[in-house]
């Protein structure tokens, strides 16, 4: 399905977040929460690729335009409240999904309030890259986001140097991944500040977890993920076939597929 509207949400204390919806935008549809280092648009490929929903609505979280800053008082709780008010704007949608850091906030979102489905791709929590914490910092004083981009893909994501390298070739990925990469440090001291519950998605109906083939078991999405796991018992874990943390952008398709197949198992 193609993007029809964009639509412009306040979240209160000087900030705001726009939601890119797809399809028909008063129809009751699937909620998709970006997580770091993406943003709204790094989603077109997935939200084209779904039609088992007549709506795919798409977050762009705070902190990359053309929302609004994260400001001072940013914090994991803040997060959920924001999506909270996206829920509330679309109080027909009958899913959400969330990716990584995306993927947490929707699981917290459905302790705070009843949803029939969520999904979570690969979901990151506590203690996750807490070591490069300070030099992430360091980089932001310095706004150096050239250091920041090789932080979070090389020291958190754990690819080589010639896989960084390939992107910095890129002058239009690099440019966009810099951009990205300016509430990373913000983002993870959050993640890492906010208590690790005992339980997760309490007040959902039914939650599904993917997790990429080539992270099973493996530092730092498959750990994180088997961390998150035990903490909702009741869902159905899922595996996308010769996939990683990326998924989204190197098979967006084969992503929106899964998730179409997901929406007609619910309804078995």
């Amino acid at each position: 399905m193609e993007r029809t509207i964009q639509k412009k949400l306040s979240v209160g204390g000087g900030s705001w977040i726009t939601v890119d919806v797809y399809g028909e935008p008063d129809a009751p549809g699937l909620v998709v929460v970006p997580g770091a280092m993406s943003d709204a648009h790094a989603w077109q490929g997935v939200a084209t690729a779904v039609d088992a929903w007549p709506s795919v609505a798409v977050v762009n979280r705070r902190g990359r335009a053309p929302s609004g800053p994260l400001t001072g008082a940013y914090s994991l709780r803040m997060e959920v409240e924001d999506l909270g008010v996206v829920l509330d704007e679309f109080d027909g949608a009958n899913a959400l999904f969330g990716w990584s850091y995306g993927g947490l906030i929707a699981l917290l979102a459905a302790d705070d309030r009843p949803l029939r489905h969520v999904i979570a791709y690969e979901p990151v929590t506590r203690p996750f890259g807490r070591h490069v914490l300070p030099d992430l910092k360091a980089a932001e004083e310095k706004a150096d986001w050239d250091t920041t981009v090789e932080i979070v893909n090389q020291r958190i994501s754990g690819f080589d140097a010639a896989h960084v390298e390939a992107l910095r070739a890129d002058r239009g990925t690099w440019a966009t991944l810099r951009r990205l990469s300016m509430p990373a440090h913000a983002e993870l001291a959050a993640l890492n500040a906010a208590p690790r519950p005992d339980a997760m998605a309490r007040r959902a109906d039914r939650v599904d977890l993917i997790i990429g083939q080539s992270n099973r078991g493996t530092a730092p999405y498959g750990t994180s993920f088997d961390d998150v796991r035990q903490r909702v018992p009741h869902a159905e874990v899922h595996e996308l076939p010769g996939q990683g943390h990326l998924a989204h952008l190197q098979a967006p398709t084969e992503l929106g597929h899964l998730l179409n197949d997901l929406a007609t198992a619910r309804h078995r």
